[in-house]
């Protein structure tokens, strides 16, 4: 998981925008990822996610990388 210089700004000048310290940055993180801790542990061919301020400002989807040539790992 990757965060563009951007997107940390972005995340930075929300929390301040709500003047609620850690608790506001926390729950500015799990609106961002929360879809993610759903769909990447299951889906294996993820190699790469990379969230940009267009995530974090708008709501969009982040890139994800696939790699089909990746094997489940059993852990």
């Amino acid at each position: 998981m990757e965060f563009t210089e951007d997107a940390l700004v972005a995340i930075a000048q929300k929390t301040l925008e709500r003047k609620t310290g850690a608790r506001g940055l926390r729950s500015i993180m799990e609106d961002i990822l929360m879809p993610l801790m759903y769909q990447v542990p299951s889906d294996y061919t993820i190699e790469k996610v990379v969230i940009t301020k267009e995530v974090v400002e708008d709501g969009a989807a982040p890139q994800v990388t696939y790699n089909k040539d990746r094997k489940p790992v059993k852990i």
